[in-house]
């Protein structure tokens, strides 16, 4: 066959020495990768708390020396937390989410239209999925154009390169938008708001548990974007439907 195949490719993270996780990605934007999973996991806030990251790609391994080493016990990644905030009820699948999903307050609107010209571009921004339509596409961007795309075989991935590009580049996410290609779920959700954007909007369906976590963390989730229509499922006073 002449099809063209996604690349499907293993990195090992080795944090201050210790074994820390072993991605399956697409190999691109790797630094940005690895730098979003490190924030994602709650093992640094900024990328200034990694002293040193050296990528090989022709092992499939990622040293990484942080400034300050951490001693936390892989329970601390691993270990499913549920808890509570100002009174509502907010699930989490692991203690560091509980740490690290922040509650978004934004002004932040963005226009229907632009949401469906959004998530035209998101598409058409990618040549891999063009060519083998086996990877997930995400986007961050202000309210009137992207700014950065990221495509990774592993949707959460996608959202985790575009996690390192904000920190890599100091950039302010309370005003941004994520378009995401992938389900509105609850880990997505999560990654929002890791990543600290109000609005998120996907060409798919939503979970229930994604739409609870994403009222309580101030998150607008706008769901199937196709074909010029749209849901808005929360937060809707963010979504400008005028013309």
């Amino acid at each position: 066959m002449d099809d063209e195949i996604a690349t499907e490719f293993a990195l090992t993270l080795k944090l201050d020495g210790e074994e820390f996780a072993t991605l399956v990605c697409s190999p691109s934007h790797l630094q940005e990768l690895v730098i979003g999973i490190l924030a994602s996991e709650g093992v640094i806030r900024s990328a200034g708390q990694v002293k040193a990251l050296s990528i090989h790609e022709d092992t499939g391994f990622a040293y990484i020396e942080l400034e300050h080493k951490q001693s936390v016990s892989r329970d601390y990644y691993t270990k499913r937390f549920i808890g509570s905030c100002c009174g509502k009820s907010r699930q989490f699948y692991f203690h560091n989410d509980m740490l690290t999903a922040k509650t978004i307050i934004t002004r932040t609107r963005i226009k229907a239209g632009q949401c469906i010209k959004f998530m035209r571009e998101l598409q058409d921004s990618s040549p891999d999925f063009r060519s083998t339509g086996g990877v997930h596409n995400a986007a961050i961007g202000t309210s009137t154009k992207l700014l950065a795309v990221r495509t990774d075989i592993g949707r959460h991935n996608a959202l985790d390169k575009l996690f390192g590009y904000c920190l890599l580049h100091r950039l302010r996410t309370s005003d941004k938008v994520i378009a995401f290609s992938g389900r509105l779920s609850s880990e997505a959700v999560l990654k929002a708001a890791k990543i600290g954007c109000g609005i998120m909007l996907s060409k798919s369906a939503p979970t229930d548990l994604a739409l609870r976590l994403a009222d309580d963390l101030g998150i607008t989730c706008v769901g199937f974007i196709r074909s010029g229509e749209m849901n808005v499922y929360t937060h809707h006073e963010r979504i400008d439907f005028t013309n």
